[in-house]
């Protein structure tokens, strides 16, 4: 590993972090015992306090134990917007001894069903307006669902105006007949008690799922130790304290936002601002009258905020801090951040596998389109992929990365774990799947992917687990999921498709596009489809994506 990267290394950061050896949900305990009267979430003008957020966890933590069946080590399905009760779940969760899985709420039943077989869980927290899409399953695995009711969140005597409220936020409570399914207000009430802690360091605590080319997201098993890695590497980064305020714009069910937004405030003792969905009106009037400082935005999100003809009625001089990823920021858009708020985009990289970065810009000395350097403790070179001999400086080549943030491996798939690391000089290397390359002061850049990925906003989509999912519409005889260029979105996806025979005349690529946004989520649903008479082919009868992508989508 090249320690060139060390003479620009931050200011007043040490090179080693030492860990907290407690579980994640310590920090909720502490931060309640340090600051109880202080907000630690903020819901459209309604407070919640350290010390409320700690007493609710407790006691959710009693329910899913001693009404749910939830034993250590067990799987919970956490289905929810970013809101009190998306925080709330995710630490009764892990004080019930249990391990935490986000699921992203755009998902459908179809994917759904793939997270309940594959990690057994019987339980799930849930939406009342995402009900629907969980209850079938039900009869699948699932044996209890625990309904959240955002408003049950919102004071609207303290409340921002009411049109400033999304209506599946406003919308009152739902009643529901499933015997299995609870109310979270039932749940809370009930005022259960759970048992001992008995997690610690290196017990399973989340696993997020990333898709693999295999057409299934995979489970990545993440302890209480990595996740607490980045949770304390991100507070210590950028200088999260106490009086902190965030904007937690960004998704709870991705690590980004999860660690960003969720793990490193409450650990810190600071202040989040909670946005259930991007919104850049909302997020400026938040900004406002909340005085938030941090933001952690990804690219597109940026680019939709500065784009706001609305922005200079906003008081905005509050931020001091905005970083985020997800994709390179284009220089004009860099600049005009720069000349609006005097602040520069400071920019990351991460992976599920990694539960967020192993790599950042310091904040001192940033480089633009850049994933910035290896942090505390983590090596990271850039190796040949096939020989896996480090390359040099400029030479473009795999990113591996070795750290204490780094998974465990797959949930149930030896294979694939296997396949995703490697040892190099007696340490276990993660296989990145992104070719990058390395500048002579030890940043890293991002040049291509060495997989089969489409990123769109941020959102990794893998083109096998799309055309899974595409196979099962009837007229579908052959489908190639290929990305396709966005001014937006940067990549959006596009199907290839062959109908059979008694379907050409019939079925239209429209139709194919709506059945489509049914069956899965709207970030990975193609949003142009073109048919064809048939794909191509190699001799061995795989079908040849890149020249499709070469012919209709961006070139690779």
């Amino acid at each position: 590993m090249s320690d060139r990267h060390l003479a620009f290394w931050p200011t007043h950061q040490p090179r080693h972090l030492s860990l907290p050896q407690t579980s994640l949900y310590y920090n909720a305990a502490v931060s309640a015992a340090r600051y109880p009267d202080k907000p630690f979430l903020m819901f459209y003008g309604s407070v919640v306090t350290f010390s409320r957020f700690h007493e609710e966890v407790v006691r959710l933590a009693g329910f899913l134990q001693q009404r749910c069946g939830v034993q250590r080590g067990d799987r919970v399905l956490l289905y929810l917007q970013n809101s009190p009760q998306a925080a709330i779940a995710y630490y009764a969760i892990l004080r019930a001894d249990a391990v935490v899985v986000p699921v992203n709420p755009m998902n459908l039943t179809t994917e759904l069903r793939h997270y309940v077989s594959d990690t057994g869980a019987t339980t799930a927290f849930v939406a009342q307006d995402l009900y629907e899409r969980m209850q079938p399953l039900l009869l699948e695995g699932l044996r209890h669902l625990i309904v959240a009711t955002y408003s049950d969140y919102v004071d609207t005597e303290t409340a921002l105006i009411e049109e400033t409220i999304p209506e599946f936020v406003r919308a009152p409570r739902q009643q529901f007949d499933d015997p299995e399914a609870v109310a979270w207000h039932t749940a809370l009430t009930a005022n259960l008690q759970p048992g001992p802690l008995t997690t610690g360091p290196d017990d399973l605590c989340v696993m997020p799922y990333t898709s693999g080319t295999t057409g299934h997201p995979k489970g990545c098993m993440h302890t209480h130790r990595s996740a607490m890695y980045n949770t304390v590497a991100g507070v210590q980064w950028f200088g999260t304290v106490a009086d902190t305020v965030m904007l937690a714009a960004l998704p709870f069910f991705h690590v980004t936002g999860m660690q960003g937004g969720l793990n490193g405030p409450l650990y810190a003792g600071a202040t989040v601002v909670l946005l259930p969905r991007w919104d850049r009106d909302a997020a400026a009037r938040a900004i406002t009258r909340h005085r938030v400082n941090s933001l952690h935005l990804i690219t597109t999100m940026v680019i939709d905020f500065l784009a706001n003809p609305a922005l200079p009625e906003y008081d905005l001089r509050s931020v001091t801090s905005i970083r985020g990823g997800g994709a390179s920021m284009p220089e004009a858009v860099a600049q005009k951040l720069q000349d609006t708020l005097g602040l520069s985009y400071i920019e990351g990289y991460g992976m599920s596998e990694t539960i967020a970065p192993t790599h950042l810009n310091p904040v001192d000395r940033p480089k633009q389109q850049c994933l910035g350097i290896p942090i505390h403790d983590v090596d990271a070179r850039v190796v040949d992929p096939v020989t896996l001999v480090e390359l040099g400086v400029a030479e473009v080549g795999e990113i591996i990365v070795a750290g204490p943030q780094v998974m465990r491996g797959y949930w149930n798939d030896p294979a694939a774990t296997e396949a995703a690391f490697v040892d190099i000089d007696g340490k276990r290397f993660l296989r990145t799947g992104d070719l990058g390359r390395v500048d002579q002061d030890g940043y890293f850049f991002i040049v291509d992917r060495l997989k089969r990925m489409i990123n769109a906003s941020g959102f990794k989509i893998w083109p096998a687990e799309v055309e899974a999912i595409m196979y099962q519409h009837p007229a579908i005889n052959e489908v190639c999921i290929i990305a396709e260029h966005d001014p937006r979105r940067g990549e959006t996806v596009k199907a290839v498709v062959v109908l059979h025979a008694q379907s050409r005349a019939s079925v239209s690529e429209q139709d194919i596009i709506d059945w489509s946004r049914t069956h899965m989520a709207a970030y990975k649903s193609p949003r142009s489809v073109t048919i064809v008479d048939a794909l191509p082919k190699s001799g061995a009868g795989k079908v040849q994506w890149r020249q499709l992508q070469e012919q209709y989508g961006r070139s690779t």
